[in-house]
C-alpha cells in the first residue's frame, strides 16, 4: 500500500468546485489536436481538472514572484524573475504528452504576454548508436539511457535567461533522436517539461532535474490500465506505419499482426513496466501534485502535496 499520507486527496468532484471562474479557452476541435493517440481527454475534463489546476500554477507562480521580490529586497539589488518551470512525470502511455500539450494552450491564454514553451526529455536520450556502443539499447527509456548532464545544463541555462538554447529533437516514428535537428527554446516566461525521468536523480550528480522544477505532476494509473492503454497506442502506430516504410513501426505493421503484439506485450513487461516500478514509480512522491486516471483516462483523483 502506497503511503501519500503528506498529500490532500481531493476527490475530482471536490476539486472542479475550487475555482468556478474560468472561461472555456479552447474549441473541441483544439482539444482534438492536441490529444495523443488513444487519449480521451473530454471537453468536460479541462473544466473540471485542467481549468482549476492552471489556477492552481498561478497561484504558485505568483508565491515565486514573491519569494523573488524578497530577496531582492534582502540583497538591496533588483532580481529578475526567473523562468517558471513545471515538470510532468509519468509511465509511457499515461498521458504527459496531452497534459504538456494541454496545459502549454491553456496557461497560453491565460497569460497572453507570456511565452509558454515546451520540450520532452526525449531530445536528451542518446543515440540509438551510443547506446548500442554502450550495450544498453534495450534499456532504452531507463535511467542511463538519457544524458542526465546536458538536461541539467539546459535547465540551468533556460532558469539563467540564456536566449536561443538548442536540444536535440527526438522521433518517435524513427525511434531515435534526429541527426542535425534541433529545438530551440528562447527565454521563456514559462516551460514544461515533459518525460518519464523528469523526477529521478541522475547517477553521478547531486542535484535533481527536479530542483529546477516551480511546480511538477505526476499523472498516475494502474498498471494494469497503462499496459492496455500501450498496447492501443501501439496498435494505432502500426495502422499508421503501412505506408511508411522508414517508420519505426514499419516491419510490425507488415508482419504478422499476432506476432505484433506479442512482441508488444513483451516489450511492455521486460522494458516498460520494469521501468515504471524501479525506477519512475518511486518517485511519484516528489511531485506536488498527482493526477490519478481511471478507465478510459478519467481523472478521478487528485493528490496535493501538503509539504
Amino acid at each position: 500500500m502506497e503511503n501519500l499520507s503528506n498529500y490532500y486527496q481531493v476527490p475530482r468532484e471536490q476539486w472542479q468546485g475550487f475555482y468556478t471562474n474560468g472561461k472555456m479557452t479552447l474549441t473541441q476541435s483544439e482539444l482534438d489536436n492536441i490529444k495523443s493517440l488513444n487519449d480521451r481527454i473530454s471537453m468536460q475534463d479541462v473544466e473540471d481538472v485542467y481549468i482549476p489546476l492552471c489556477h492552481l500554477i498561478q497561484l504558485y507562480m505568483q508565491a515565486a514572484e514573491s519569494i523573488t521580490l524578497t530577496k531582492g529586497l534582502f540583497l538591496h539589488r533588483y532580481v529578475k524573475t526567473p523562468p517558471f518551470i513545471i515538470g510532468i512525470a509519468g509511465s509511457v502511455a499515461v498521458g504527459k504528452s496531452t497534459t504538456a500539450r494541454l496545459l502549454q494552450h491553456l496557461l497560453s491564454k491565460l497569460f497572453p504576454r507570456k511565452s509558454v514553451q515546451l520540450i520532452t526529455t526525449d531530445g536528451f536520450l542518446h543515440p540509438n548508436k551510443v547506446l548500442i556502443e554502450k550495450g544498453i539499447l534495450n534499456r532504452k527509456g531507463f535511467p542511463e539511457s538519457y544524458d542526465m548532464v546536458r538536461l541539467l545544463d539546459f535547465l540551468n541555462r533556460v532558469k539563467s535567461g540564456e536566449k536561443n538554447i538548442k536540444i536535440p529533437t527526438y522521433s518517435h516514428e524513427v525511434y531515435d533522436v534526429l541527426e542535425n535537428e534541433y529545438q530551440t527554446i528562447h527565454q521563456p516566461d514559462i516551460l514544461i517539461v515533459e518525460g518519464i525521468n523528469t523526477l529521478q536523480l541522475p547517477a553521478n550528480q547531486q542535484i535533481y532535474v527536479s530542483d529546477f522544477f516551480d511546480f511538477s505532476i505526476y499523472v498516475d494509473a494502474h498498471p494494469k490500465l497503462i499496459e492496455k492503454w500501450y498496447i492501443e497506442r501501439f496498435e494505432s502506430l502500426l495502422d499508421s506505419a503501412f505506408q511508411k516504410p522508414n517508420n519505426y513501426y514499419y516491419k510490425f505493421a507488415i508482419g504478422d499482426r499476432k506476432e505484433a503484439l506479442d512482441t508488444a506485450h513483451h516489450i511492455w513487461e521486460t522494458v516498460n513496466l520494469k521501468n515504471l516500478k524501479e525506477y519512475i514509480l518511486p518517485t511519484k512522491n516528489r511531485a506536488d501534485i498527482i493526477l490519478h486516471k481511471t478507465d478510459n483516462h478519467e481523472i478521478d483523483q487528485l493528490y496535493l502535496k501538503k509539504y
